[in-house]
């Protein structure tokens, strides 16, 4: 069976595309939305995204935690943020590879801001039987595609409460 390499979805945030970048660009912020994500720890300077931030995403599913080293490869506010996940490991990213790209485009619309968030298999060097085979497993008999798009949509949901919830008192 053919891989699928990339999925997305998009929503509609009433907010202002500057606003909702400024969150979902902060990647210590994204344990607040992601069904998997727990936040990260930025290194270096944390004052805003830009392009070369490296951050250690950390990460849980079921009992299963693992930490991801992430550099970001596009930073242009209010418009598009990505990042592309390099290492992984239990308690450090030690093993090196290309694992996936993560990519958010915010734009302008009636109503406020079209989110997409896209996930894309980095792994392109794998054959596509071993990485069905691996992604069953991890994933508990889902591709990671599959998986990946349950994620992406539970994360905009979430995200989308959160912006435009009124701010409490």
């Amino acid at each position: 069976m053919a891989r699928t390499f990339s999925v997305s979805d998009s929503i509609v945030i009433a907010a202002d595309p500057s606003a909702v970048y400024d969150q979902v660009s902060h990647p210590a912020q994204m344990g607040r939305w992601s069904p998997e994500n727990r936040g990260a720890t930025v290194h270096g300077d944390t004052e805003g995204a830009y392009v070369g931030m490296v951050f250690d995403g950390h990460n849980k599913r079921g009992p299963v935690r693992w930490t991801t080293r992430c550099t970001v490869t596009a930073a242009d506010a209010g418009a598009h943020f990505a990042f592309r996940v390099h290492a992984i490991g239990p308690r450090k990213p030690v093993l090196p590879g290309r694992i996936a790209t993560w990519e958010y485009r915010f734009d302008a619309v009636d109503g406020g801001t079209q989110v997409t968030e896209t996930w894309t298999d980095d792994r392109r060097n794998w054959p596509d039987i071993m990485a069905n085979a691996f992604d069953r497993i991890a994933t508990r008999g889902f591709t990671f595609a599959d998986f990946q798009r349950r994620n992406i949509r539970i994360t905009l949901a979430n995200l989308k409460k959160a912006l435009e919830q009124p701010p409490t008192v």
